[in-house]
């Protein structure tokens, strides 16, 4: 970002960030969808803008930055833990952005995450069911482990809980505005 004294100013990139967020955001929590028609339009505009101004060497770290992205969070899917539309927006931050920015912004938005998850399970009344079921899962490892334990109850299987993950994206990319944690982790 360049600065002059007392005036910032973003960039074409910030504010393609910017839009792209506000979109997803929106249509997660409208409809529990990021839409490959909102993603693919940014992430081609990503890459000529970083072709135009930057050449090959900016067009390379657009694409190091998308696939960053989509590695970050490829288990996590795989596990089924977050949806396809989440990894694809964390790429395309990625593209937009650069390496640096998206691993930053995975960092954040983990920390996020985790937090936002913990108010979304207290709000719907799961959080103490899910820190239940967790600590009967430890104590089904230290079981087949040999550690002996005893547990009462039983858990019982109750509808998950909705969290739109664009949020907790969103919440790691304004951190890594606020706090400049990008500027950490440059090559």
């Amino acid at each position: 970002m360049k600065t002059l004294p007392g005036i910032n100013f973003f960039t074409l990139a910030d504010y393609l960030l910017l839009a792209l967020l506000v979109i997803c955001i929106i249509t997660d929590l409208k409809n529990r969808r990021v839409y490959n028609i909102v993603l693919l339009p940014f992430l081609c505009v990503a890459l000529g803008v970083s072709f135009i101004t930057g050449g090959w060497p900016l067009l390379l770290d657009s694409l190091e930055g998308f696939l960053i992205g989509l590695a970050l969070l490829f288990i996590p899917f795989s596990k089924g833990g977050i949806g396809a539309g989440d990894v694809k927006l964390l790429a395309v931050i990625g593209a937009i952005k650069g390496p640096a920015f998206v691993i930053s912004t995975f960092l954040a938005g983990a920390l996020a995450g985790g937090v936002l998850s913990l108010i979304f399970l207290a709000a719907n009344r799961r959080l103490l069911a899910t820190l239940s079921g967790y600590l009967h899962s430890l104590a089904g490892l230290l079981i087949r482990y040999g550690v002996a334990i005893r547990a009462g109850g039983s858990i019982t299987e109750e509808k998950q809980v909705y969290f739109p993950y664009t949020l907790a994206i969103g919440t790691g990319v304004a951190a890594v505005y606020m706090t400049g944690l990008q500027a950490l982790m440059r090559w």
